[in-house]
C-alpha cells in the first residue's frame, strides 16, 4: 500500500515540476528610441538610430503585419501603416528578441528630425 501512495503523489507532482523547467511565456522585451534609418516595407524590417553623443548604434527590427503602429501627433495615437513612416521619424519601439532577430511589438511615431543642409558662404 505505501508503494502505490508513493507512486500517486510522484505522478501528481511531476508535471508541475516539468512546467516549472519551461521557458516563462512572456517574452522579454526592450524599447528603443531613434530616429529611423531606413524602411523595408517588403520585407518588413526597419532600421533605428538610437544612442548619446557618439555612442550610436543600429537597431534592425522584424515588423510583423500584426504590429500596431501609431503617430501621437495625429491625436489619440492615430494608427499608420509601415510605409507611412519615413526616414528621419523619431519613433518609440518595444521590441523582444528572438532567435531570429529583434521583433517589434509596438510603433508610435512621436515626431520628426528636421534634416536640413547648412549652406556656406
Amino acid at each position: 500500500m505505501p508503494r502505490a501512495i508513493l507512486t500517486s503523489v510522484v505522478l501528481f507532482f511531476a508535471p508541475f515540476a516539468l512546467v516549472a523547467q519551461q521557458s516563462p511565456l512572456v517574452v522579454p522585451h526592450d524599447s528603443v528610441r531613434g530616429a529611423i534609418r531606413a524602411v523595408d516595407v517588403r520585407a518588413h524590417t526597419l532600421e533605428v538610430t538610437t544612442g548619446v553623443g557618439f555612442a550610436l548604434r543600429v537597431v534592425r527590427l522584424q515588423v510583423p503585419a500584426t504590429v500596431p503602429i501609431t503617430d501621437r501627433k495625429a491625436g489619440q495615437g492615430a494608427p499608420l501603416k509601415l510605409a507611412e513612416l519615413k526616414p528621419g521619424d523619431v519613433i518609440r519601439v518595444a521590441f523582444g528578441g528572438r532567435p531570429t532577430g529583434f521583433v517589434a511589438y509596438t510603433i508610435e511615431r512621436v515626431g520628426r528630425m528636421d534634416v536640413g543642409v547648412e549652406s556656406r558662404p
